[in-house]
């Protein structure tokens, strides 16, 4: 597995946590938002505190994974441990939220997993 492949699937792992902080800080009270999760906008309002709370954790995670981005991947320990704390946010979503969470987070976080782990440092 090619250096320059796992950096880039770490990226946009990187890059979907990001994006997904960003719809639940900023975004959240928007009807297309938080109407895709069944709520109403008196609903959404009181829960946003939550929700960018919840944001705010994404933001977090791609953070961590900017720092194994800057770290590279001869030190893949902090990679690892970001993709895995992905997973576990994936299922938890998956399981409490949406069952697409598996396809938008873990899913990614594993294949990126797994390609971290067979990168070999010459």
């Amino acid at each position: 597995m090619s250096h320059t492949i796992a950096l880039v699937v770490l990226s946009c792992v990187a890059l979907v946590q990001i994006a997904i902080a960003v719809v639940e800080v900023f975004l959240w009270n928007a009807p297309s938002v938080h109407g895709r999760l069944h709520f109403t906008a008196a609903e959404a309002r009181k829960v946003a505190p939550i929700v960018a709370n919840a944001g705010l954790y994404n933001a977090f995670l791609a953070a961590g994974l900017i720092w194994a981005l800057l770290s590279g991947v001869e030190r893949p320990a902090v990679a690892v441990f970001f993709l895995s704390c992905v997973i576990v946010a994936g299922v938890f979503g998956a399981v409490t939220l949406k069952p697409t969470t598996l396809l938008i987070q873990t899913v990614p976080a594993i294949a990126v997993l797994a390609a971290t782990l067979m990168v070999r440092v010459p």
